[in-house]
């Protein structure tokens, strides 16, 4: 080996090693060290409801128990009201505890509806419990809760 070639190893060497201590406190900083925080089910619906009580009875969350792509979850909320003028769903409220924004979504409702049903597709940042909340024409809040298993987050600031 010739005197330039090892000078060239060496430079190529040393490019190498400053490359990768560059990169390596952007890589120490990648993922937070405790993971996200995830919201508990009154620190989700305390801004929406107050201190008004809140009732796991009357609705229904479907959503499948494995998601293979968090992109593009199917999710149906059902809930148990007749729909009348005097007694209906006023709102539908998606809430996601890991999500970057909690609130997915809200639909609004009334006794034009018919039914007290919607079905969409959200996005979710990863395994998680996801939330419907109901409120009805009376003031009660009712709220089903549903854990998905999602292998392939979409959201990637939430980790």
């Amino acid at each position: 080996m010739t005197a330039a070639e090892r000078q060239r190893r060496l430079a190529l060497r040393a490019l190498a090693t400053a490359g990768s201590l560059a990169l390596a406190p952007a890589l120490s900083r990648a993922q937070p060290a405790g993971g996200p925080l995830l919201l508990s089910l009154q620190q989700m619906t305390a801004p929406l409801i107050g201190h008004a009580p809140l009732r796991n009875a009357g609705v229904r969350l479907e959503l499948p128990a494995l998601a293979d792509n968090g992109n593009t979850v199917p999710l149906r909320v059902l809930v148990d009201s007749p729909m009348t003028a005097d007694l209906h769903v006023t709102r539908i409220w998606l809430l996601s505890p890991r999500n970057p924004v909690t609130q997915m979504a809200v639909f609004h409702l009334g006794p034009w509806s018919g039914r007290a049903e919607i079905a969409t597709r959200v996005r979710l940042a990863g395994t998680q419990g996801v939330v419907a909340l109901a409120r009805l024409s009376t003031g009660e809040y009712q709220y089903a809760q549903t854990e998905v298993v999602v292998t392939e987050s979409a959201c990637l600031d939430a980790g």
